[in-house]
């Protein structure tokens, strides 16, 4: 017995011992992604100044209100032929970086294509942003740090529950060298993959914690040693006069909560259109990128201030710099919304680039514009009202509000931007307006963006989505708009669509290769309930009870589909007919459907050759938890239920098959 309980003791600080040296290894390699991403992020945007030098002939660092000075038959070639060169240059990239994504014969082809995707992607943003189209460096510094943090994790740590504090690691050393700003990394890391995330991680959260802030710290000062130790735009003189104030800053929030909803539905709006005209015309995907920095060329014509320029354009608006000329109020909100549509039509045509910059300098704009009209209305104000007792803060003040606002709604990411902006400013007084303005606008576009994929139309059309929500009709015009519905719905609420970098884990990409591998017929139940309009509700409720079911499937007398009953609409619907179940006992299901149109309401079908992948975009789109499987094969039995899909039994087969897949690959050499 002495001897046993040496072993398992002995065995036990082994594997203490391993797991220590397995977190000092992921620390060790952290700062390494930091380090590497610090030195890709001051080589990318010494790549992108030495472009935009050679485009513009060495024109002085003003941002690009030259333009303005100088007469437009001098300039309107260059304006014109700089960015529209530049979209040729990133076709023929994006045109070799799709080349990159068919399979390669042998592992070491393949690891040759996964490096050089994310080098080509970087230097198509060089050229993007060299040429000055309108997108922004933070997005692209993300995904550097990102990609150095997979293949630092693949090298060093072939462990795939770590991958995710890799990433995390590697976007907040991309965020914190960019903005030169180490604690709003931090956060950014925070939100936009820890907390999406939905990867097990064996790390504890110090350790990923640990992990985070030191890849940050060391980006940062390898970017301050590089690009210099000043921030990313120079923060104006600016000041808070009153308490009274706040109510201001708190419409600011939802004006730029207004703003940032405008700028991502523009993006999905224009993603559609290039879409349907690439299908429609023909037009190749590779002259959308000339076509993109075209229209930024002709747009700089009247409005030079939406090139990207550093962020010499933002100091401009925030009119940080001397002897500089401020814009009017008018030509603020025109900027705008050119802006809006510039940045949107770069991101559709297939520019490579970020939304943080541009979002910073719509904010800014916004909150000027804001900032000057609220200032002329309680100059001009009539003396009855008393307005003029009531000191504002200068337009500037609302400015840099305005930029954080703009920033959290377009990117759900409200912490990162109350942070950076208090580390640019390191002034405690900003903090109340800035929480306030900041929270209101991730509130106002909350509900209208996610982060996952909910659902690519080009995606749903390979999973065969063709069943109708509507059971009433077999119309097949019905199945078009209704498949239609899915997938503009698709394009609106995906964020990963607006900011690329945002959706930098892809942890669970094996995951879905296996998911698009496994059919709804492997994975459905067979066994479920089946109840009809004229059963009783207390007896439905018994039968789900019986079988362990959520929900039971509504048929009629020929055993077609007619709807979907669930406990959650069940409860819903009693509470709220409290006093006419206590009149009626004998209720049926028919009458609570009746009561209630939504109730009993089939969203979608799927049926037995769809894949789980396809399947499960569908339940992300619509927001249900289970879908009923019906028959596709047989003339006669069309509308016939033969399955229930449900997250749960997902899940099960997933796991299963991957174990199965698991234990067959390890058994192989043996039969060998």
């Amino acid at each position: 017995m002495g001897k046993d309980e040496a072993s398992k003791d002995d065995k036990k600080l082994r594997g203490m011992t391993s797991m220590i040296e397995e977190g000092n290894l992921s620390i060790l390699s952290s700062c390494f992604v930091g380090l590497l991403t610090g030195i890709g992020v001051v080589l990318f945007n010494n790549a992108v100044h030495e472009i935009r030098d050679f485009s513009w002939d060495g024109i002085p660092y003003r941002g690009a209100s030259w333009l303005r000075e100088e007469p437009i038959e001098a300039i309107w070639e260059r304006v014109i032929l700089v960015p529209l060169c530049g979209g040729l240059l990133v076709s023929v990239l994006n045109v070799l970086r799709d080349a990159l994504q068919s399979p390669g014969d042998g592992n070491l082809i393949s690891n040759i294509k996964a490096a050089l995707q994310p080098f080509l992607k970087a230097v198509a943003a060089c050229i993007t942003l060299g040429t000055g189209n309108s997108l922004g460096p933070e997005g692209p510094s993300v995904e550097i740090g990102a990609s150095i943090a997979k293949g630092v994790s693949s090298l060093f740590d072939k462990s795939s529950k770590r991958k995710v504090s890799f990433v995390a690691a590697g976007s907040a050393a991309g965020i914190s060298s960019g903005f030169n700003a180490a604690v709003a990394g931090c956060f950014f890391a925070v939100e936009s993959v820890l907390w999406p995330s939905t990867a097990d991680s064996s790390l504890s959260l110090q350790n990923t914690t640990s992990m985070v802030i030191l890849s940050a710290v060391i980006a940062s000062v390898v970017s301050e040693v590089g690009l210099g130790s000043e921030p990313a735009f120079k923060v104006p003189e600016y000041d808070f006069r009153s308490p009274g104030e706040l109510p201001l800053y708190l419409l600011l929030g939802i004006l730029c909560g207004l703003v940032s909803l405008a700028l991502s539905k523009c993006t999905s709006y224009m993603l559609v259109t290039i879409d349907n005209v690439h299908k429609a015309v023909g037009i190749p995907r590779a002259a959308f990128p000339v076509l993109g920095g075209l229209a930024v060329g002709l747009i700089a014509l009247a409005y030079p201030e939406i090139l990207y320029w550093g962020f010499e354009n933002v100091d401009i608006l925030l009119e940080s710099r001397p002897f500089v000329k401020g814009l009017s109020a008018d030509l603020l909100l025109q900027l705008v919304a050119v802006k809006i549509v510039a940045t949107s039509l770069c991101r559709a045509s297939g520019l490579v680039g970020g939304y943080y910059a541009p979002s910073l300098f719509i904010g800014a704009a916004t909150g000027m514009a804001y900032g000057k009209f609220i200032t002329f209305a309680i100059s001009q104000s009539n003396p009855m009202f008393h307005l003029s007792i009531l000191e504002v803060a200068s337009p500037q003040a609302y400015g840099l509000v305005g930029m954080a606002a703009t920033l959290a709604g377009v990117c759900q990411v409200p912490l990162t931007a109350v942070l950076l902006l208090f580390e640019l400013t390191q002034d405690y007084r900003i903090v109340l307006p800035l929480l306030g303005a900041v929270g209101l606008s991730s509130w106002t576009t909350s509900g209208q963006a996610k982060r996952k994929d909910v659902g690519d139309p080009e995606k749903l059309k390979e999973g065969n989505v063709t069943q109708k929500p509507d059971l009433s009709s077999h119309d097949p015009s019905v199945l078009s708009s209704s498949y239609s519905v899915v997938a503009k719905a698709s394009y609106a609420s995906n964020l990963c669509e607006v900011e690329s970098s945002l959706c930098v884990d892809d942890s669970n990409s094996e995951t879905k290769e296996l998911e698009k591998r496994i059919f709804v017929s492997q994975a459905m139940r067979t066994r479920y309930v089946t109840v009809l309009m004229s059963t009783l509700l207390i007896e439905a409720v018994s039968l789900m009870l019986e079988e362990k079911q959520a929900c039971a499937v509504i048929v009629d007398d020929d055993h077609l589909l007619i709807g979907l009953l669930t406990l959650e609409d069940i409860q819903e619907f009693s509470e709220r007919e409290k006093d006419r179940i206590r009149i009626s006992k004998e209720l049926l299901v028919s009458e609570m459907c009746s009561l209630d149109g939504e109730k009993c309401r089939v969203p979608w079908t799927v049926t037995p050759g769809m894949n789980l992948f396809s399947a499960q975009m569908i339940m992300n789109t619509l927001g249900v938890s289970q879908l009923p499987v019906i028959s596709d094969h047989v003339e006669d039995h069309k509308g016939h239920p033969v399955g229930l899909l449900d997250r749960e039994c997902i899940s099960l087969a997933f796991r299963a098959v991957a174990a199965r897949e698991y234990l067959s690959y390890v058994s192989t050499p043996e039969k060998a």
